[in-house]
């Protein structure tokens, strides 16, 4: 049996959470009142910043977990053998980590050996171009618990000034692992979540989320691992305006897909309820296309996910 791919649970949590900021219509409605009405223009900007921003803090899990699993790696954490876990020597080298964020930034384990509990700071320095093509500053700072693969362990991500694309991304994630072999199943709480774009949009946001493994367990190969993905956020814009987020249908991340491929979540803005539906156009296949739609599906947008 494989154990679990910690940065591929991460990847199934890309864009669980990003806060689709839904344009009203431009016409007056008796359910919205002026005051809270925009228009189409503003609302679709909020909306493109918004998805971006939330890419942003969930590349910041992806280059976490990542580091995560690789250093759990080094100490003979991700090694099993009829059940029991094989200890090596400790020599984290991030590879994997490497090969997205290039050799610009430094990595620092402390203590640099296998006990618990530990601290990884990821420092980019002012400016470090990853191979991914994003510029990323500052510092992402992850402690340990125990290794990320056992289950009851914590890790605990804060940010240090850190900007990615110019986006300045502040809070605390905490990811508990609350697998029950063979099952793998986590959650994922974000704290006092900010994020700001140098024109001074941006809002704050918290949410919780809980993935599980649903396919893959049983097999050696990554690639056909798939993930059920439940959450609820709320975010709230510079603005005052408040948008919860909540998943109706589970959503479905397949590790062979870069986008969540089916599910729906609804959005509500104030009156409004909206609903997102990963499974337009191609019913779970692969693609980076969802369908919003309001007014009871007389009005329609379709979304391209980052």
């Amino acid at each position: 049996m494989k154990t679990l791919s910690i940065n591929r649970f991460v990847i199934a949590a890309v864009a669980v959470l990003f806060s689709v900021f839904i344009f009203t219509s431009c016409q007056k409605d008796s359910n919205l009142s002026d005051t809270n009405a925009v228009t189409e223009e503003e609302a679709t900007t909020l909306s493109d910043e918004s998805t971006q921003a939330e890419a942003s803090f969930d590349d910041a899990d992806d280059i976490a977990m990542t580091a995560a699993d690789e250093e759990g790696n080094a100490g003979g954490f991700g090694v099993e053998g009829k059940g029991v876990t094989q200890r090596g020597p400790y020599f984290p080298r991030f590879f994997e980590l490497r090969g997205r964020i290039g050799d610009c930034a430094i990595i620092t384990v402390s203590p640099n050996d296998s006990t618990y509990p530990k601290t990884v700071t990821i420092n980019f320095g002012d400016s470090c171009r990853g191979n991914d093509g994003k510029v990323r500053r500052g510092k992402i700072v992850l402690h340990f618990t125990a290794p990320v693969r056992r289950p009851g362990s914590v890790v605990t991500m804060t940010f240090v000034n850190y900007y990615v694309n110019r986006a300045h991304v502040e809070g605390t994630k905490i990811f508990k692992n609350l697998s029950e072999p063979p099952v793998h199943k986590w959650s994922v709480e974000i704290l006092d979540g900010k994020l700001t774009f140098p024109n001074g949009r941006g809002y704050k946001y918290e949410g919780q989320k809980t993935v599980k493994q649903i396919v893959g367990m049983a097999t050696a190969v990554v690639n056909d691992d798939k993930y059920q993905i439940i959450a609820r956020s709320q975010t709230v814009y510079n603005n005052g305006r408040t948008v919860k987020i909540t998943t109706v249908d589970p959503l479905i991340k397949k590790v062979s897909c870069h986008w969540i491929s089916e599910g729906t979540l609804k959005i509500q803005i104030n009156d409004r309820v909206l609903k997102l539906d990963f499974g337009f156009p191609n019913n779970g296949n692969c693609d980076n296309l969802a369908l919003l739609t309001w007014n009871n599906g007389n009005n329609q947008r379709v979304i391209h996910l980052p």
